[in-house]
């Protein structure tokens, strides 16, 4: 009888590689994201050599959203999102329709639809939870001002993502009407309300219920005094609100494990509970990335040089503008408006979430999906000089750079 091995050596390909690139890529004071991307591309079928089974990391890296997306609910944290409110509301929310606004121009004049240009550029909007926090990390500025705002500033644009990844496929539905766009039309309508109205019971739901069983749930467990017991309840809890959330409410994996992540943060365990899932939460994330990576045709840098030029300027430079605007008409100090519009100047994994998703329901081509990719690659390459140029400019001394 034959053993079938392919998931063992996706795992041991996907794993090893992207330690040993992330190493790398940290040797050379760049995020191990991009050491993650290209483990990917080196197993991807755009490359000579081993091919990892594509539908394997496909099915992996919805694990990896679901968790991720689960440690974006464990961390939301309404009270830090109300103190710089007035400014990281509007400024996410400026910065997100110009980055939109200039993608769907960038787009069009690439022969795009309205639809898939649109979409390109919403993806290029949101910045990456993981290079922003590290960045700031580095340079010891999260609590600070510059570093709430940002911080503030990328709850927004996080739950403008979430609430675009139930909006997009019932948009998606919209645009493939048929002969009577009138009767269509009619029916779009009352299908997105129904789901809207049916995400908003799951909410309700587990605001009211899962609000009182989940705490309830996690203490039990705890006194079980059981490690791995208390870690696998966490994961339970996660995996199985994602799948009721789907199943039930007809909402997404990610939204599910959203709320379920929301839920346990205002939880008295709810810390527990995010240190607990961790680590396996940081292996699927690295799984996400490296699936993410396959997808990527490199030859896009050879063959499509201008358009990824125009891609990673709408990143860099037009949300770096934006977000320089918003903070200079807040009447923000140059030093912490120059260190928000850096934190701000890249993509990352909502990013590869949006392009994934755009793909699956064939709005957006593979083309414009590895344009996206090179962007966030080059983005956060870039991402370490354009905080250095902002030091430079606010007459701050470069931060120190820490060992690789």
């Amino acid at each position: 009888m034959p053993h079938d091995d392919s998931l063992i050596l996706t795992l041991v390909a996907g794993f090893v590689l992207a330690f040993v690139l992330g190493m790398l890529a940290l040797r050379f004071k760049l995020s191990p994201l991009v050491g993650y991307l290209l483990a990917g591309v080196v197993v991807g079928p755009f490359t000579p050599g081993y091919t990892a089974d594509s539908s394997l990391a496909a099915q992996l890296a919805e694990i990896g959203v679901i968790l991720l997306m689960f440690g974006v609910g464990l961390h939301f944290s309404m009270a830090d999102l109300l103190k710089v409110r007035k400014v990281a509301v509007p400024g996410a929310l400026v910065q997100i329709g110009a980055a939109t606004a200039l993608g769907w121009g960038v787009g069009r004049l690439m022969g795009l639809s309205d639809a898939e240009a649109a979409l390109m550029g919403f993806s290029l909007s949101v910045a990456s939870t993981v290079v922003l926090l590290r960045a700031l990390e580095e340079r010891k500025a999260v609590k600070g001002e510059a570093g709430r705002i940002a911080v503030g500033w990328l709850i927004v644009e996080d739950l403008v993502m979430v609430l675009a990844l139930v909006l997009i496929p019932l948009l998606a539905g919209a645009a493939g009407g048929g002969a009577q766009p009138g009767a269509d039309m009619g029916a779009v309508a009352l299908k997105v309300g129904g789901t809207v109205l049916s995400v908003g019971v799951f909410i309700a739901f587990m605001l009211l219920v899962g609000g009182r069983v989940l705490p309830w749930l996690l203490v039990r467990i705890a006194h079980t005094r059981s490690r791995e017991l208390f870690t696998l309840g966490v994961l339970a809890i996660a995996l199985g609100i994602a799948y009721l959330a789907y199943a039930v409410f007809g909402a997404s994996f990610a939204l599910g494990a959203f709320v379920a992540g929301v839920v346990l943060n205002g939880t008295p365990l709810g810390h527990n509970a995010a240190e607990r899932s961790l680590p396996l939460r940081d292996a699927f994330a690295v799984l996400f990335f490296v699936s993410v990576g396959m997808l990527f045709d490199w030859r896009v840098l050879l063959e499509q040089p201008v358009s990824v030029a125009a891609v990673v300027a709408i990143i860099v430079v037009g949300k770096s503008a934006a977000a320089l605007a918003i903070t200079t008409a807040f009447k923000l100090e140059r030093a912490p408006s120059l260190l928000i519009a850096a934190s701000l100047a890249q993509i990352g994994e909502f990013s590869f979430i949006l392009a994934g998703v755009g793909l699956k329901l064939d709005i957006m081509s593979r083309e414009t999906h590895d344009l996206i990719l090179a962007g966030a690659l080059i983005s956060i390459v870039l991402n370490p000089f354009v905080f250095r140029l902002a030091d430079k400019l606010s007459g701050k001394p470069p931060a120190p750079q820490p060992e690789g």
